[in-house]
C-alpha cells in the first residue's frame, strides 16, 4: 500500500460513512473488495492492532545497544552494523528490520541541521562540472561526448564547452574554452573530487592533481573541492546540466561537426541566459552577467592543456631540455629554474607562472630556438649575449630568404664580410 493501514482506515471508513458502496471503494483506493470488508469489520468491531503492544526482541539487549548507540557519538547511525555487532557479541537471534523497529521507538531521530543560503558576491566564485552525452551522432557517426560546465554562482551564467573525453587534457582545455566565454577568471572554482582535480582523498582533506594545481597557480585562482557525497555544495552547477538535458538536449538531432554542436550550445546559453532571471539581482542573467563580467581577473595569454611538465635550469646558452630535444627561452632568465609543460602540440615555458616562452612539440628538429630570446637589454644579473655581427647577421637575411630568389651579389658580400 502506498499509505500506512491507519490512513487506509480512516479513508475507507469515511467513504463508506456517506454510502460508496464496498467496490466503488476498492476500486477507488486499487484495493481488493475483501480487504475493504476485512478493514470494515475491525472498524466496526473496534479491533486495535495487537502488534503495537508486542515486545521487541531487541528489548531483552536494551543495556548493550545503548552501550553502543553512546560510543557512536555525532554523525549518521549504521543500524546495520549494530546488527551484526549484537549478532557477533550477544548472539542476537532477530532479524535486522526488528532491531530498526525498536531503534526507532526508543531513541528519538536525530536534530536536524539546517543550512545557511548565501549569496556569493559577483567574480568570487565558479561551479565546474561534466556531464555525459551517450549516442550522439557527430559526422555520421555515433559516439559519446562531454560537456565541460562551468557557472558563476552570483549571476548563474554558464559557459558549455564540448569535448571528446574526461582526461586531463580535456579539463585543462575546458578551463580555457570557458574562461575565453566568461571573458575572465573567477578567485574560486568549485570542482568535484574527479581525478582530474583531486588525485587523492576529498574535499578540504584531499590531494590536489599536481598539473590542475600549477595550472590554477598559473592562472591565480584558488581550486575549492567539494566535500564527498555533497553534490548540494555546487548545486548551480548542477542544474545547469539538468537544464541542458531537457532544454538544450543535443541527443535531439545529427551534427556534421564538434564545430556546429559548439555553436548551436554557445548560441542557445546565450539565448537561455537573455530569458532567465538572475535571483541576486532581479534582472536577466545575461544583464547580472555584464555587471559581473567587469570584477573577474582579465583573461592572460592562457597555458595550453599540458599532460606532461618539469621544472629545468636554464643554461649559459638560453636552453632548456625537455623530451629529447632543446628549447630556447629568453637571456634574462638564465641560470634560473623554469617550469616547462608538454601540450597537444606545443611546449610552454614558465618563469614565475607567467609564460616566457613558446615552441612547437615533437619537431623532427632537436634544437628549436627563437632569434628574439637572444635580443633586448640586459640586468644586474644578466648581461645581453654578444651581438651576431656582421657575418652573422648576413646568415640571418639569407636563411629568410627563398633559395631561388637570393642573388649571387648576396653570396659575393658574404665572403667578403667572412674575410
Amino acid at each position: 500500500m502506498a499509505s500506512t493501514d491507519e490512513e487506509i482506515r480512516m479513508t475507507i471508513k469515511t467513504l463508506a460513512s456517506k454510502g460508496l458502496a464496498k467496490r466503488a471503494i476498492a476500486r477507488q483506493l486499487s484495493l481488493s473488495e475483501g480487504t475493504v470488508r476485512y478493514h470494515l469489520r475491525r472498524i466496526a468491531a473496534q479491533a486495535h492492532d495487537g502488534r503495537a503492544r508486542q515486545v521487541r526482541r531487541a528489548a531483552a539487549h536494551r543495556e548493550a545497544i545503548a552501550h553502543w548507540m553512546s560510543a557512536q557519538g555525532e554523525g549518521a547511525l549504521n543500524v546495520a552494523a549494530l546488527h551484526e555487532w549484537l549478532i557477533r557479541e550477544h548472539g542476537y537471534e532477530g532479524s535486522l528490520r526488528s532491531v530498526q523497529r525498536f531503534i526507532a521507538e526508543e531513541y528519538p531521530p536525530p536534530p536536524i541541521r539546517a543550512r545557511r543560503r548565501i549569496e556569493t558576491p559577483p567574480g568570487a566564485q565558479a561551479q565546474v562540472d561534466w556531464a555525459q552525452f551517450p549516442g550522439l551522432i557527430l559526422g555520421g557517426r555515433r559516439q559519446t561526448l562531454h560537456a565541460f560546465h562551468m557557472v558563476l554562482s552570483h549571476s548563474r551564467h554558464d559557459a558549455v564547452v564540448w569535448m571528446t573525453a574526461e582526461d586531463q587534457l580535456c579539463w585543462l582545455a575546458g578551463h580555457n574554452g570557458a574562461f575565453e566565454r566568461l571573458g575572465g577568471i573567477p578567485a574560486v572554482i568549485r570542482v568535484d573530487n574527479t581525478k582530474t582535480a583531486v588525485s587523492r582523498g576529498a574535499g578540504h582533506w584531499g590531494e590536489l592533481n599536481a598539473t590542475y594545481r600549477r595550472y590554477a597557480l598559473t592562472l591565480r585562482f584558488h581550486i575549492d573541492p567539494c566535500a564527498p557525497y555533497s553534490p548540494e555544495h555546487k548545486g548551480k552547477v548542477e542544474r545547469a546540466v539538468r537544464t541542458q538535458r531537457w532544454a538544450h538536449d543535443p541527443q535531439r538531432r545529427c551534427w556534421d561537426s564538434l564545430e556546429e554542436l559548439q555553436a548551436f550550445t554557445d548560441a542557445a546559453v546565450e539565448h537561455s541566459a537573455r530569458q532567465r532571471r538572475c535571483p541576486a539581482t532581479g534582472t536577466s542573467v545575461w544583464e547580472a552577467f555584464q555587471a559581473e563580467r567587469r570584477l573577474l581577473a582579465p583573461l592572460p595569454i592562457l597555458p595550453v592543456p599540458f599532460d606532461l611538465v618539469a621544472s629545468r635550469r636554464v643554461g649559459l646558452d638560453g636552453l632548456v631540455s625537455f623530451e629529447g630535444r632543446q628549447y630556447s627561452v629568453p637571456f634574462i632568465h638564465v641560470r634560473r629554474q623554469v617550469e616547462v609543460r608538454g601540450g597537444p602540440g606545443v611546449v610552454q615555458v614558465l618563469a614565475g607562472n607567467a609564460i616566457v616562452a613558446e615552441h612547437p612539440r615533437h619537431t623532427a628538429a632537436r634544437l628549436v630556438i627563437d632569434p628574439a630570446h637572444y635580443e633586448g637589454s640586459g640586468s644586474e644579473r644578466v648581461r645581453r649575449p654578444t651581438p651576431l655581427g656582421r657575418l652573422g647577421t648576413r646568415l640571418q637575411e639569407i636563411a629568410q630568404m627563398p633559395v631561388e630568389r637570393r642573388p649571387l651579389d648576396l653570396y659575393a658580400a658574404l665572403a667578403e664580410v667572412a674575410r
